[in-house]
């Protein structure tokens, strides 16, 4: 137990030492790409809003006409759809996962919220039930320099090596394995991969999973610094981008799409932070 405390330390610390620690997006890596965003597809933005803003602590900022939920590491983007998408569950990206750092404060203020809670084994962490399906998985970590932050992205995914792999050789992830949190009684690894603000965690499964786009949990985001370059470089090595790039009206905001081969869209931005 005190070996798992020390390397979840580790990684607290490993995702968050590369910036100041009231930063919003943290420094890129030798590439030019950290984490950016969660994109999510709801059907009511007012709920939502209560929750990442209310119940979880963001802030509200703009950039140009995009409004943003900022929490360190991550902004959480809302997109309005009339009829309620498929939840995460049964996609390649599962859930996503904070750190608190007053674990206990939280919980309380959480079930005073009436936010339906999941417990797991571990008394120091839960998975919380948003609006449209969506699961955030938080834990505690008294070392965290900010009230909240980004931790991980889980994916179920059918072939571990490759994906782990495909994240290695396309965004320049650093491959290693993290504790299970959950897993008290029979410590476990989770294979993963880290990128600047964000854990990419890999756990297998035997069942077809499907892609994230035109689910609740559409798609997540990285931001690199220089979109054009970058996207030459992917398709360089036969990578295909779904949309190529375009300038977010009334913005410096430039995005572009692709998807990893199991499923998993994803938007690269240049310039999302305000």
């Amino acid at each position: 137990m005190r070996g798992m405390k020390k390397q979840l330390t580790f990684l607290v610390l490993v995702l968050l030492l590369s910036a100041p620690a009231f930063a919003q997006l943290v420094e890129p890596n030798q590439i030019g790409l950290r984490m950016g965003h969660v994109h999510l597809a709801v059907t009511d933005i007012d709920a939502q809003k209560q929750f990442w803003i209310g119940v979880m602590g963001g802030t509200l900022v703009k950039n140009g006409p995009l409004e943003l939920i900022q929490f360190p590491g991550v902004y959480i983007m809302l997109r309005k759809v009339d009829a309620a998408l498929e939840p995460p569950a049964g996609a390649i990206v599962n859930h996503f996962g904070f750190i608190v750092k007053d674990f206990p404060a939280e919980l309380a203020k959480w079930k005073a919220a009436n936010i339906k809670i999941e417990p797991t084994e571990n008394p120091n962490e839960v998975y919380l039930n948003a609006p449209d399906g969506i699961r955030l998985e938080v834990y505690g970590e008294p070392a965290l320099p900010t009230p909240v932050s980004m931790n991980h992205i889980h994916y179920n995914a059918p072939d571990i090596p490759g994906i782990k792999t495909w994240y290695t050789k396309v965004f320049g992830a650093n491959p290693g394995r993290r504790p299970c949190v959950a897993c008290l009684a029979r410590p476990a690894m989770i294979e993963a991969g880290d990128l600047p603000g964000v854990n990419l965690s890999f756990s297998g499964t035997r069942t077809p999973v499907v892609a994230t786009k035109g689910r609740s949990l559409d798609h997540i985001g990285f931001d690199v610094t220089n979109l054009e370059e970058f996207v030459k470089g992917l398709e360089s090595r036969g990578i295909k981008i779904d949309a190529p790039i375009r300038q977010v009206p009334n913005t410096k905001v430039k995005v572009a799409f692709l998807s990893d081969p199991w499923g998993t869209y994803i938007e690269l931005t240049e310039g999302l932070a305000p």
